[in-house]
C-alpha cells in the first residue's frame, strides 16, 4: 500500500497546482490501476491483482477507447460466407432452421466490421475524490465522457458509467474501454457464457462460432438472447480473471410487458475488442439497433463494472450471478400452487388416456408397436411420426404404481416398439438403431433428420432404454441379447483412440460430419453394458471412451448436441456428459473422473440463464396477469443455446433433467450456486404448466400451452422431477433416505431411474410407491415422497419444503388410499424419533427453508 499511496500523493499535489496529473491511480488491497498522462492521452500503465499477498500483472494494460459510427443504419443482410473445416459451404442448405439464425449472426454488425471506427485516449481527466476520476474526450462526431469508480461493496470491482453526448446525427455504439488484454499464450479459459468457453483458438469460424470448438478468432459481437450470464471474461494461467458485467436492467428483457420481446437486441457481448484483442467487451447501444440511431446532442449513458478476481472463471461467474443480478433474491420468490408430486400424479392419468396422450398402437414385422405422435419436425413425416421418450420412466411408473393400464396396455406395446426399432439383419448396421421415429404411413423407422445412423443414437435407444428396462426386468432374455448386440456394435465402432463417429450414411456407410467431433457420452453406452452384462471389457472401453473425452471435450471446453434438426449444436448433452462421468467414477473410484465430472457441470452453469432479475412486477401473459417471476427465464437452462439454438428465439425450456444433477453437484462440491439453480428450475413454475393435464411447455415462449406437439415429453418430466425429489431428499437427509439410481435418460439431460430396486429410510429396506390420496397436504409448496416396508406394515412419508421460506401446515393420511381396512396406529417423527399426535390421521408440520421431515406410518 506504500506504493499507492506514494501515487496518490503526487497527484493530489500535481492537481493544487492546477496542470493536468501525469499519473492517476484507483487502488485498494485487492486492485491497482494506473494511468500515464502521454501525447496521445491518458494510457493505463499497469493494472496489477493482489494474489495471496503479491502483486500479479498478467494482464498487458491499455486504457483505449472505441466508438462505433454510422450515417446509415448497418445492413441485415449476411457480409460473408463460411466454410466448414473440411470444405464447402456452412451451414448446409438442409439446416433451414439454422438458416436465419446465421444470417442474422452474420451480418457486419454481428462481425463486428460495420461503422466507422474511432479509437482514442481521453485527453481531460476530473478527479472527484481518490477513488473517482472522470476522464473526457472529444472526437468529430461526439463527445465522452466515463467516470470510474472503486465498488466500495465489491473491493475488486471498478463501477463505471460512460455518457455520448452526439456531435452528428447518426447510428452510435460506444463500447467499454479497453481495460486490459489477455495475451494468447496466457490464456487459461475465455468465455461469453451461453455461446462458447475454451481455452485455445480456434482459425475455423463456423467450428468457433457455431459451436464453441475453441475462441473465435474475431471480435464478434454476441446478443444477449441466449448470453446465459452476462459476463464475458478471460482467465489467465496465473488464475487472474478479468470479467465485464453490464449493470442489471440494460439488457432486453424477455417478455417486457405483454408479449415476448425475446429477440430484442439492447447489448452486445464479445471476449475481443475491435482491434481483436482478448479483452471483455460490451457495446452500447449496439450499430443500428433501438437507441443507436441519436440526434446532435441527444445524450445516452449506460453503466457497468469490471471484475478483477485472483480466481477462476467459475468464482467470477458466482460473482456475476450472486452479487450483481442478486439470484438468491430471485430465488426466494419462488412459491410453487401445484406440487411436483401431485404433478407426476396428474401427469399418470394424462399418460394412460390414449387421447391425451396421442397414443397409438400399429403393426409392424408381426408385432403391435406402441407410441406417442410426435408432430414436431421429422423429415418425411406426414404428420404421422411417433416416438417414446423415457423408457426409465415407463417402467418406473408402471412399477411404483402397480397400474394395470400401464403394465398390460402400455408397456408390452412399448416394448416391441424398441425390439423393432433396433437393426438384426446382418451388415454394417447390425445391433445399431434404425431411426428414433416410426412413420406409420410409410412402414419405416426415421431419424429426426436426414438418412444417418449414429453411434450416439445406438447408444441412447438401444443401450440407455434397454438398460433401464433390464432394471426392472432382470431375467428378460430378449433384452439383456440385444442390450449385448448393441454393445458389441458400439465396440466394433469406437475408434482406437476411444473416439466415435458422429454419424455414418445410411446408404453408402460412410462417417459424415467430418467437420465436427463427437464430444458427446456416447461411451455411456459401454458403462450400461458393463453394469448389466458384466464383462470388463465394455468397462475398459468405457474408460478409453472417457478418457478422450475429457481430453477433447472437457479440458478444452468443446461440447457436441444431440439434436439432428439444429445440426447438433451443444445443449443438454453437455449436462449429461457431467453424470456419466460421475457414474464412471462410482464404477471405478478414479478421481479423474469425479474431477471432470465437477467441471463438465460447472460448464454446464453456462447454459442456465441468470438475468433478468426476477421481480414482482405484474405483466400481461396471454390475458393474465402474471408477476414477473412466474415467467422469468432465470434458472431455466437451453435446449441448445449459441449461435443457432432454439434459445435464440424459443427461449429456454422448462425440462430440467439437470435439477438431480446439481443437487448431486452440491453435495459432492459444497458450491451452492448447483443447488440454488436446481431449486430455481425446478419449483414455482406453475405459468408454464397447463392445469388440464399438468404437462408443462417445452419451449418458454409457449408459456402454458401444455405438451403440444411433444405429447411423449410428460415421460420425461415425470423423469426429471422424481430425480430431483429423491435427491433432494438424499441431501437433506444426509443420506439417511437414499434409492438406487439407473441409467440417464436418452438425449434431454442427466435425470436417471429410480424404483428399481429397494432403497434406504433410516436404515429401513424401503420401496418407492405412489399412492394417489393417500397424503392430502394444504401447502402446494412442501413436495412428498412415498416408500414401503411391506414386511414391517410401515408406510413411509418424506416431506421436502420446496422454498426458502420456512412452512408450517397439515398432513392427512388416507389410510384406505394405502391399504383397503388398515387403519393407523402410530405415526413417527424419524429424525426425532419421537410419536406425532394426530387428530383423524390429521398432524402438523413445521418445516425449514429447503428442509426435510421423514415420517413412518406404522399400520395395524
Amino acid at each position: 500500500m506504500k506504493y499507492y499511496l506514494t501515487i496518490l500523493s503526487c497527484f493530489i499535489l500535481i492537481n493544487v497546482f492546477g496542470q493536468a496529473p501525469k499519473m492517476l491511480s484507483l487502488a485498494n488491497k485487492n486492485i491497482q490501476i494506473i494511468w500515464q498522462n502521454t501525447s496521445e492521452g491518458y494510457h493505463i500503465q499497469k493494472v496489477s491483482v493482489n494474489k495471496n499477498g503479491k502483486w500479479i500483472s498478467d494482464l498487458a494494460p491499455s486504457g483505449e477507447y472505441t466508438l462505433l459510427f454510422s450515417e446509415t443504419k448497418p445492413a441485415s443482410e449476411s457480409a460473408e460466407n463460411f466454410e466448414k473445416i473440411t470444405g464447402g459451404k456452412f451451414p448446409e442448405d438442409a439446416y433451414h432452421y439454422q438458416q436465419e439464425q446465421w444470417k442474422e449472426s452474420t451480418t457486419a454488425v454481428s462481425l463486428n466490421t460495420a461503422g466507422k471506427t474511432y479509437h482514442f485516449f481521453p485527453s481531460k481527466v476530473k478527479i472527484i475524490d481518490k477513488n473517482h476520476i472522470q476522464f473526457t474526450q472529444e472526437t468529430e462526431v461526439a463527445i465522452i465522457i466515463a467516470d470510474w469508480k472503486l465498488d466500495e461493496k465489491y473491493t475488486s470491482d471498478i463501477q463505471v458509467s460512460q455518457k455520448l453526448i452526439p456531435k452528428r446525427k447518426g447510428f452510435f455504439s460506444l463500447a467499454t474501454p479497453t481495460l486490459a488484454v489477455l495475451e494468447k499464450e496466457k490464456i487459461s479459459w475465455v468465455s461469453v457464457p451461453g455461446y462458447f468457453q475454451g481455452n485455445f483458438m480456434q482459425e475455423n469460424f463456423a467450428l468457433a462460432y457455431a459451436y464453441g470448438h475453441g475462441i473465435p478468432n474475431r471480435p464478434v459481437i454476441y446478443r444477449e438472447r441466449c448470453a446465459s450470464t452476462l459476463s464475458p471474461l478471460v482467465s489467465s494461467k496465473n488464475g487472474i480473471t478479468l470479467s465485464i458485467i453490464p449493470e442489471p436492467g440494460l439488457a432486453r428483457d424477455p417478455w417486457e410487458k405483454d408479449k415476448i420481446t425475446q429477440t430484442d437486441w439492447f447489448i452486445g457481448l464479445s471476449h475481443m475488442n475491435r482491434k481483436s484483442q482478448l479483452s471483455p467487451t460490451l457495446y452500447y447501444p449496439v450499430l443500428g439497433e433501438e437507441k443507436s440511431e441519436r440526434e446532435i446532442g441527444q445524450e445516452l449513458s449506460y453503466g457497468f463494472r469490471y471484475s478483477l478476481i485472483s480466481g477462476d472463471w467459475f468464482q467470477a461467474l458466482n460473482h456475476a450471478i450472486y452479487d450483481v443480478y442478486n439470484f438468491k433474491e430471485g430465488l426466494a420468490l419462488r412459491q410453487s400452487t401445484q406440487s411436483l408430486s401431485d404433478r407426476i400424479e396428474k401427469m399418470h392419468h394424462y399418460l394412460i388416456n390414449p387421447k391425451t396422450s396421442l397414443w397409438n398402437i400399429e403393426e409392424y414385422k408381426g408385432k403391435q408397436i406402441g407410441a406417442q405422435s410426435y408432430l414436431g419436425g421429422v423429415v418425411g413425416s406426414n404428420k404421422d411420426a411417433m416416438k417414446n421418450s423415457d423408457y426409465g420412466a415407463m417402467w418406473m411408473l408402471a412399477h411404483e404404481t402397480k397400474d394395470p393400464e400401464l403394465n398390460q396396455k402400455v408397456l408390452p406395446p412399448a416394448e416391441n416398439f424398441k425390439l423393432v426399432q433396433q437393426i438384426t439383419d446382418d451388415g454394417f448396421f447390425k445391433g445399431a438403431i434404425e431411426g428414433q421415429y416410426y412413420l406409420a404411413k410409410s412402414k419405416k423407422f426415421v431419424e429426426e433428420w436426414g438418412s444417418v445412423v449414429e453411434p450416439i443414437g445406438l447408444t441412447y435407444y438401444i443401450m440407455l432404454d434397454i438398460g433401464n428396462m433390464l432394471l426392472f426386468e432382470p431375467d428378460n432374455k430378449e433384452l439383456k441379447e440385444r442390450l449385448k448386440l448393441g454393445a458389441e456394435k458400439l465396440l466394433s465402432w469406437q475408434k482406437p483412440d476411444g473416439s466415435f463417429a458422429v454419424a455414418y450414411d445410411r446408404k453408402t456407410e460412410e462417417e459424415i460430419f467430418k467437420d465436427i467431433k463427437d464430444v458427446r457420452p456416447t461411451f455411456y453406452g459401454l458403462i450400461v453394458a458393463y453394469r448389466i452384462l458384466k464383462d470388463e471389457k465394455y468397462l475398459k472401453a468405457a474408460q478409453k471412451g472417457a478418457d478422450w473425452f475429457i481430453k477433447n471435450a472437457v479440458e478444452t471446453g468443446s461440447f457436441l448436441g444431440v439434436c439432428g434438426d439444429a445440426r447438433y449444436a451443444p445443449d443438454f448433452a453437455t449436462g449429461q456428459s457431467a453424470q456419466a462421468l460421475l457414474d464412471l467414477f462410482d464404477m471405478t473410484k478414479d478421481e479423474r473422473y469425479k474431477k471432470a465430472a465437477i467441471t463438465s457441470a460447472k460448464i454446464y452453469v453456462s447454459s442456465i440463464y441468470t438475468h433478468p432479475i426476477p421481480s414482482k412486477n405484474i405483466k400481461i401473459v396471454n390475458g393474465v396477469e402474471r408477476e414477473d417471476w412466474e415467467i422469468s427465464q432465470a434458472g431455466l437452462s437451453f435446449e441448445h443455446g449459441g449461435i443457432f439454438g432454439s434459445a435464440t428465439r424459443h427461449g429456454p425450456i422448462q425440462l430440467a433433467s439437470h435439477a438431480g444433477l446439481f443437487i448431486r453437484m452440491y453435495k459432492i462440491t459444497g458450491e451452492q450456486i448447483f443447488a440454488d439453480l436446481a431449486r430455481s428450475a425446478a419449483i414455482g413454475r406453475d405459468a408454464f404448466v397447463d392445469p388440464k393435464t399438468s404437462v408443462a411447455s417445452y419451449y418458454w415462449q409457449s408459456m402454458n400451452k401444455g405438451a403440444g406437439p411433444y405429447p411423449h415429453h410428460a415421460w420425461w418430466q415425470i423423469g426429471w422431477i422424481t430425480d430431483y425429489l429423491l435427491s433432494e431428499t438424499e441431501l437433506r437427509s444426509d443420506g439417511k433416505v437414499s434409492f438406487p439410481r439407473g441409467f440417464v435418460t436418452p438425449k434431454v439431460g442427466p435425470h436417471q431411474t429410480y424404483g428399481f430396486e429397494p432403497g434406504s429410510v433410516y436404515g429401513e429396506k424401503s420401496n418407492l410407491v405412489i399412492r394417489e390420496g393417500f397424503v392430502q397436504n394444504d401447502k402446494p409448496i412442501v413436495d412428498y415422497i412415498l416408500a414401503e416396508n411391506g414386511q414391517k406394515n410401515v408406510a413411509y412419508v418424506m416431506l421436502l419444503n420446496d422454498r426458502s421460506q420456512p412452512t408450517s401446515g397439515k398432513i392427512t393420511l388416507n389410510p384406505e388410499k394405502w391399504i383397503s381396512g388398515k387403519n393407523i396406529s402410530k405415526i413417527l417423527n424419524k429424525k426425532s424419533n419421537q410419536t406425532i399426535t394426530a387428530s383423524d390421521n390429521s398432524f402438523a408440520y413445521n418445516i425449514p427453508g429447503f428442509g426435510i421431515e421423514v415420517i413412518a406410518v406404522q399400520f395395524e
